[in-house]
């Protein structure tokens, strides 16, 4: 059978569950990563018993970068991709070695893709979750980068006294509701780390509060922050940083046209 027969079949099986547009997504993704023709099948099985591609091949593709990935860390998402574009963009030019921290950095793949482009920037990247900070160090190796890891929980401010200043911070927070989850995929739900997903429905926001308060001690002058929201809460999120002493507050859209990320600068 040729590859693109093959291609066609993986779509017709998948097509019924995933629709036409995600089943041709995921058929290349199986030609391109499972090397091996015979376990085609098994991938097949376990896709339709609603397993997610990158957790079955242990990989995820994110800004032209192979990442490891499993069910301890969330899978990369074209929206984070976005996130990082507007980062390089606005750097692409320096010449200045920022310091940069990531917050939440579950595979690692905002601070990887970003040291991968900026070698001499010097980043921090940390995760509450143990699990998470090891995926992440796998990652590193994988892509030959220096970045120095920490397993601190974010939310807990006596933990930020072990933390430098830095120049730019930059996090893709938990930021949905819990009573947000019967709008999520089963797909999504049954799989990826909830840790990663949810925040408490009476304070959707306290990543970016305490995102904002840290920044009031570590984050250098016109440093800036960068951070992927909920659509739902675009203009609060902006009051957050507006409340906090940031000067200049930018929210930008996805490609969905959804409010996704802020860029703030401070004072």
């Amino acid at each position: 059978m040729s590859r693109h027969q093959l291609l066609s079949e993986i779509q017709q099986i998948l097509k019924p569950i995933y629709g036409e547009s995600e089943a041709k997504s995921i058929a290349r993704i199986i030609l391109e990563d499972v090397s091996d023709e015979s376990k085609i099948p098994t991938v097949l099985n376990k896709l339709l018993a609603g397993q997610p591609i990158q957790y079955i091949l242990g990989l995820a593709d994110f800004y032209g970068l192979k990442f490891q990935v499993n069910p301890n860390v969330l899978i990369p998402r074209p929206e984070t991709e976005e996130l990082v574009y507007w980062i390089l963009e606005d750097f692409k030019y320096s010449q200045k070695d920022y310091t940069v921290l990531d917050i939440g950095t579950g595979s690692g793949c905002i601070p990887i893709t970003l040291k991968s482009k900026f070698p001499n920037w010097k980043i921090t990247a940390l995760d509450k979750s143990p699990r998470a900070i090891e995926v992440a160090k796998q990652n590193a190796i994988f892509h030959k980068v220096d970045i120095k890891w920490l397993e601190v929980n974010f939310l807990d401010e006596s933990q930020w006294k072990i933390l430098p200043n830095f120049d730019i911070i930059i996090s893709n927070p938990p930021y949905i509701p819990f009573k947000e989850k019967q709008k999520m995929p089963d797909l999504v739900l049954k799989n990826e780390p909830h840790l990663a997903l949810f925040v408490k429905n009476d304070d959707p926001l306290i990543f970016y509060k305490k995102i904002a308060e840290f920044s009031k001690q570590k984050l250098t002058p016109s440093g800036q922050c960068y951070v992927e929201i909920n659509e739902a809460y675009g203009a609060e999120s902006i009051k957050v940083f507006e409340n906090n002493n940031f000067k200049t507050i930018e929210l930008q859209k996805d490609m969905q046209g959804k409010d996704r990320m802020i860029k703030a600068t401070f004072r």
